[in-house]
């Protein structure tokens, strides 16, 4: 089956000058392992995948993926996904707005001014599981004392946060060395 796959660029009217993505549009029948493999193939940051609607109230589905993994919401590749969506074809339901589906849910993306523009998802945060915890400590070469607090946040994507001991101790962090993969 052929697939309309589009590299646009996010966030300037220039080309290298935004964030790249891959946009697949006809993404229907491919696995995540598919995805997977596409997304690694591509190797921008993200790579979305867009599919008919999988539940009601959505004008699309979507599925973003990283080169290493799948995840449920990101910035950019909701407003590039949206755009080469519109720029292919895509209608709405509603002329004032695409309701986008991915992972969090229903992200409505208004249509009304110059540019794309949404209301980001809720935030959540909370302790870090002690085992992330330790992984990153691990990783980063950070004794115990170091750290005065970790906690997970969410907005769609996962972040997790290290609270160190100064700013001095934060800047004396190497973390090019460690693969996060």
């Amino acid at each position: 089956m052929k697939r309309r796959f589009i590299q646009c660029n996010v966030f300037s009217p220039d080309p290298g000058f935004g964030n790249g993505l891959a946009v697949v549009l006809d993404a229907e029948g491919l696995s995540t392992e598919d995805m997977q493999r596409f997304a690694a193939w591509t190797d921008p940051a993200e790579t979305t995948f867009v599919t008919a609607p999988t539940v009601p109230d959505a004008d699309y589905s979507m599925s973003i993926f990283s080169p290493g993994r799948e995840m449920k919401f990101t910035v950019h590749p909701t407003l590039g996904s949206c755009a080469a969506w519109l720029a292919t074809g895509g209608t709405t339901a509603d002329a004032g707005r695409v309701r986008q589906h991915c992972a969090i849910g229903i992200v409505e993306i208004d249509l009304s001014g110059d540019d794309l523009a949404f209301a980001a998802p809720e935030t959540r945060m909370g302790p870090m599981d002690p085992s992330q915890k330790d992984r990153f400590m691990q990783a980063l070469q950070l004794p115990p004392e170091a750290v005065r607090n970790a906690v997970t946040l969410e907005n769609g994507s996962e972040w997790y946060l290290l609270e160190l001991e100064s700013a001095e101790a934060t800047l004396a962090v190497d973390a090019n060395p460690v693969s996060w993969q």
